[in-house]
């Protein structure tokens, strides 16, 4: 792993680990600090490692190189599954992350992360992926325009895109009339294009259905709510348009390429990662490397 790309990690962990120390105190001491314990599991996930592989002292370098004795594979497994371990990966996300806000183009896309057809997780179901249908799970993400995750969750694969959708834009802090979400049509949903308009946004795909204002019955353009009409009047009206502001939805596809096309990327779940759990588990280190990565990006470019 990239050295600056580890320094920032592991400085963010350490900040979020004092800080849910102040607000959460320990009654007792623990041998094994809570940032050490995120700091080894974020170094596996790095590595395409099991939990297992992280407590061999062998497995560290000039890089990252813990001092004092690490933990049993029974010690750190507990400390992982620790509900203070969540929240410091949630605290972590949040600073790397950044702001929960839509910036002027958003984008809505999910990523199947499938296990294979003989896997016993009881938690990973059968959908649809692009060309039949798969096991496993899925991850939903709201991306900003400048290629950020602040938003995601993981589901079972059978989950449908637009439900979950809802869920994350009821999570974005400020939406207005110049912020345009961007999707295909699987999110293509009366009760998502409502939801958006209601905060003052709007979400933009190529509309289903009949091609014709004329050809819909006036129940259902009465019931699909204002914005999708509008979206639904501009396929018909002004289609060159359409298209063109949907040619940006391939900053999408950029972004879950980079989370997914790099060493120690997101390029799907290892054999040791089932259960929806340490799926979510797994998944949030990835994101949390990969905005880590692009404030290394940054500051480099800023630099030069």
């Amino acid at each position: 792993m990239d050295r600056d790309q580890w320094r920032v990690v592991l400085e963010a962990v350490k900040r979020a680990a004092r800080q849910l120390a102040k607000s959460q105190p320990r009654e007792r001491r623990p041998r094994f600090a809570d940032w050490l314990i995120v700091a080894m599991y974020l170094w596996a996930v790095a590595h395409d490692r099991c939990q297992t592989w992280a407590c061999d002292r062998r497995h560290y370098g000039g890089v990252f190189r813990p001092r004092g004795p690490l933990p049993s594979v029974s010690q750190f497994n507990r400390r992982v599954a620790d509900e203070r371990t969540r929240l410091v990966l949630q605290r972590v996300h949040r600073e790397l992350g950044g702001d929960v806000t839509a910036t002027a183009l958003s984008y809505l896309d999910g990523k199947p992360l499938t296990v294979g057809v003989a896997s016993k997780d009881p938690e990973a179901a059968k959908g649809h992926v692009m060309g039949g249908f798969a096991k496993g799970y899925k991850l939903h993400a709201w991306m900003s325009e400048d290629r950020r995750i602040p938003l995601w969750c993981v589901t079972p694969l059978n989950v449908g895109e637009a439900p979950v959708a809802e869920l994350l834009v009821e999570r974005v802090r400020e939406l207005s009339g110049r912020s345009l979400t961007l999707a295909d049509q699987n999110y293509d949903s009366s009760d998502l294009h409502k939801k958006l308009d209601a905060r003052g946004g709007r979400l933009v795909v190529w509309p289903k259905g009949p091609e014709k204002l004329n050809e819909r019955h006036p129940v259902t353009l009465r019931q699909m709510g204002p914005a999708r009409r509008e979206l639904v009047a501009a396929r018909e009206q002004v289609p060159s348009l359409l298209r063109m502001v949907l040619r940006q939805r391939v900053n999408a596809e950029g972004v879950l390429g980079n989370l997914c096309g790099c060493g120690g990327g997101l390029t799907g779940l290892p054999p040791w990662v089932r259960r929806l759990r340490r799926v979510r588990r797994w998944v949030g280190g990835k994101i949390i490397l990969y905005h880590a990565k692009l404030r290394v990006r940054a500051a480099r470019k800023r630099a030069a």
